[in-house]
């Protein structure tokens, strides 16, 4: 290939969602070149070719990038179309490099150019030393392969084609899938009028409504428990990531209650086959409806990236959102890319990278290095964060007083970074004070040993700070 055909820049984002944007103000911060490529022909056009009735599950005073305001109320939700808006005068408030209307075909490494990766989009073909996936978890609509035996006169429409009720032809409507949308657009096309079914087990709810008087209220303790809790760095964001990767989640705004007063039709059976041209649901119930919308999710497409870097359930082989099978690749607004937030607009204004009792959160601006040296040691810095090696750090050093016949925490490490433990087993048993043997000299205050070592978060319960 041509070299001088190649567009180079030092980084490519590709996609201008809040993910994307949002990494596109890091770099111009730190003065790293790059550009945004964005296939719809407008920034923010994701949002706007959502149904009409869209509204965001959280308020707008938690759905600001950074540095730029969204211009409502603090309580407010914004519709879609709001948040489209947003999100362009977003780009011209930073004068953020966007370039519209460029769809990638392929990403590719750059083995004929030297290092870094090769990225085409229809006739044009960029170059770049690191690249950042931010098109977002919304890729794929998910339909049943047995929907195209149902009859033609059926209406059917994903959520992701959904507008309006005005979209339905006359008659019964089937609701696929209680989830978020499900629930919504059952509730609206019920309240416009139509018959109403809504098949599938919903995934619990919430007590209260989130743009409720109580929710309004609860709301920073809501995002308190997405930022922190949920994350992979504890057990149950962990047992939590692959449950919200497959799809689905709790009601948050149209409840059950609400459902019911609308006059919806709840079955908890899904909608499994097809009888005679019309849906018929696991319990061997068919229903005569003249409308179905499917509201069963999305399923990742990175199809066009031709690299070993995803894994056998459709998903980026990450963490955290930096691919080490492919040095200089990064991954934004995935589901549980760290926390439940990940792939939500409050968590695309998350900190760079902020470490507290030995936790890393990473977003790609303060990792992207243009050297390569920098490049390695701030992956070096990640690996540590990830707990293959943990050396002790300002941060992160507790005083920990040994108390008698309790042992020494669990996690001690004792190879050589942190502090160097060892414990005195027959001392243990009889109820003796342990021996502490410190790399470093140690203090005493009365009868217990005060030393500096590193604790691993699930065992800090042997210990008091």
């Amino acid at each position: 290939m041509n070299a001088q055909s190649v567009e180079r820049h030092e980084v490519v984002v590709i996609g201008a969602g809040q993910a994307g944007l949002a990494a596109g103000y890091h770099l111009a911060r730190r003065g790293i070149e790059f550009a945004i490529l964005e296939a719809s022909a407008h920034v923010g056009d994701v949002w706007r070719d959502r149904y009409d009735s869209l509204l965001l599950y959280s308020p707008a005073r938690y759905d600001a990038l950074p540095k730029h305001p969204i211009p409502l109320g603090r309580n407010v939700f914004p519709t879609g179309a709001q948040m489209g808006d947003y999100l362009e005068a977003y780009v011209a408030h930073h004068r953020l490099p966007v370039q519209t209307g460029i769809r990638v075909n392929s990403l590719r490494a750059a083995s004929d150019l030297g290092d870094g990766y090769l990225i085409t989009a229809g006739p044009r073909t960029y170059g770049a030393n690191q690249v950042i996936v931010a098109t977002g978890a919304f890729q794929r609509p998910h339909v049943p392969e047995f929907a195209a035996q149902l009859d033609p006169q059926i209406r059917q429409l994903h959520s992701a084609d959904y507008r309006n009720p005005g979209q339905l032809a006359h008659g019964p409507v089937l609701v696929v899938g209680v989830s978020h949308s499900g629930a919504d657009l059952a509730y609206e096309v019920a309240a416009a009028g139509h018959p109403t079914m809504l098949s599938g087990k919903d995934h619990g709810q919430l007590p209260f409504s989130v743009d409720s008087r109580r929710g309004m209220l609860a709301w920073p303790i809501m995002r308190f428990v997405a930022w922190n809790l949920l994350t992979l760095s504890t057990p149950i964001g962990r047992k939590m990531a692959p449950l919200v990767r497959k799809g689905g989640g709790p009601l948050l705004r149209i409840r059950r209650g609400d459902l019911e007063r609308a006059g919806v039709e709840r079955f908890e059976a899904r909608t499994s086959g097809v009888s005679d041209g019309r849906p018929m649901l696991a319990d061997g119930l068919v229903l005569d409806v003249a409308n179905v919308i499917w509201c069963t999710g999305f399923r990742p497409d990175y199809g066009w990236i031709e690299l070993p870097v995803i894994g056998e359930d459709g998903w980026p082989i990450e963490y955290r959102g930096v691919v080490d099978l492919s040095p200089g690749l990064y991954f934004l607004g995935i589901p549980f890319l760290y926390s439940f937030t990940s792939m939500l607009v409050i968590g695309a204004a998350r900190r760079g990278l902020r470490r507290r009792a030995g936790r890393a959160a990473l977003s790609v601006g303060p990792l992207i290095a243009t050297d390569p040296a920098q490049r390695a040691a701030r992956l070096a810095d990640l690996q540590r964060a990830r707990g293959r090696f943990r050396p002790t750090s300002v941060r992160r050093r507790r005083r920990a007083r040994i108390r008698p016949g309790r042992g020494l925490p669990a996690a001690v490490r004792a190879e050589g970074l942190g502090a160097r433990l060892r414990r005195n087993d027959r001392g243990n048993r009889h109820g003796q004070r342990p021996t502490a043997v410190h790399q470093q000299p140690g203090r005493l205050r009365g009868h217990h040993a005060i030393v500096t070592i590193d604790i691993d978060r699930t065992s800090s319960r042997n210990c008091t700070a």
